[in-house]
C-alpha cells in the first residue's frame, strides 16, 4: 500500500502564517500537520510515501528527510502550483504509483484510527465521512444503498447529506486505472487544471463506477482552513494522542 499526499497549495486563507511556511508544516501543539499525518501512516504500516509538492517545495523536502527518514518517500514537483488545483497535483502522482494507494490532504489533523476503519473496508474506491451538519463549503456527500456514494460535491444540498468528506480515500489497483483515466480526460483532454480531484470522483460514480462511504465519525478529525482552527486542532490533538 502506498499513500499520496498532496501539499503543493500556497494556503492563501491562511496568510500570513503561510506567506513562507507550506500550511502541513505549521504546528499544532508539539509537532506539524504533517508530522501528524505521517506518524499515523506509520502506525498502520504504510512506509511507501509520494509527495506532490509545489509552494516552499525545500521546506517540506527537508523535514521530511530530515524527521522521517524511515520512510520511502518519493517527492514530485506541481511547479504550477499557483495556477492548478489538487486534482492536477493528484495527477502528477500517477508514475509513482503500482497498485492500491491511500490518498490524503496535507491539511487535516485526525485519529489514525480512520485509516484503518478505509483499509478494513472490503470495498475500494472508499472515502472516510464525518457524519455532522454540514454548510454550503464543505465536500458532501450524498449516499445510497449499501453505503454506495451517489453524489460528492459542495453542490449537494446539506439537509440532504450523509456527512462531510474528511480527505482520505483508499483506491484498490483497479479503481486507481479509472480515477487516473479520469482524471486524463478532464484536464488533459479538457483542461480543467483548477479544479478539486472530488470533480473526477463524481465523474466516476456517474460512469457507473461504484465508489463507497465509511462512517469515520467515532474518531475526530478536522481541516485547518483557517487561522481559528488551529486553536481548535491544537485542542483535538489532546483528545488523540
Amino acid at each position: 500500500m502506498q499513500a499520496v499526499i498532496l501539499a503543493a497549495g500556497m494556503a492563501n486563507r491562511l496568510k500570513p502564517l503561510t506567506d513562507h511556511t507550506p500550511k502541513c508544516l505549521l504546528s499544532v501543539g508539539k509537532k506539524t500537520i504533517l508530522d501528524y499525518t505521517l506518524e499515523n501512516l506509520k502506525e498502520n504500516g504504510i512506509h511507501d510515501l509520494v509527495v506532490v509538492t509545489g509552494f516552499e517545495k525545500e521546506k517540506i523536502m527537508t523535514h521530511i528527510i530530515k524527521n522521517h527518514s524511515d520512510l520511502k518517500t518519493e517527492f514530485i514537483e506541481n511547479k504550477d502550483y499557483a495556477s492548478t488545483n489538487n486534482a492536477y497535483s493528484l495527477l502528477l502522482a500517477e508514475k509513482a504509483l503500482t497498485g492500491d494507494f491511500i490518498l490524503l490532504d496535507s491539511d487535516i489533523i485526525f485519529h489514525p484510527g480512520i485509516i484503518q476503519i478505509l483499509l478494513d473496508c472490503p470495498q475500494k474506491p472508499v472515502l472516510a465521512v464525518n457524519r455532522h451538519e454540514c454548510g454550503e463549503e464543505e465536500i458532501k456527500v450524498l449516499l445510497g444503498n449499501e453505503n454506495k456514494i451517489l453524489e460528492i460535491s459542495k453542490t449537494v444540498e446539506p439537509k440532504k447529506a450523509w456527512g462531510e468528506s474528511i480527505g482520505i480515500e483508499v483506491f484498490s489497483d483497479s479503481s486507481r486505472k479509472v480515477l487516473f483515466q479520469t482524471l486524463k480526460k478532464r484536464i488533459i483532454n479538457e483542461k480543467r487544471v483548477n479544479e478539486y480531484y472530488e470533480a473526477s470522483f463524481e465523474e466516476m460514480i456517474q460512469n457507473g463506477s461504484d465508489f463507497y462511504a465509511e462512517d469515520a465519525s467515532t474518531f475526530p478529525a478536522m481541516e485547518i482552513d483557517f487561522a481559528e482552527d488551529l486553536e481548535r486542532a491544537r485542542k483535538l490533538i489532546q483528545t488523540i494522542y
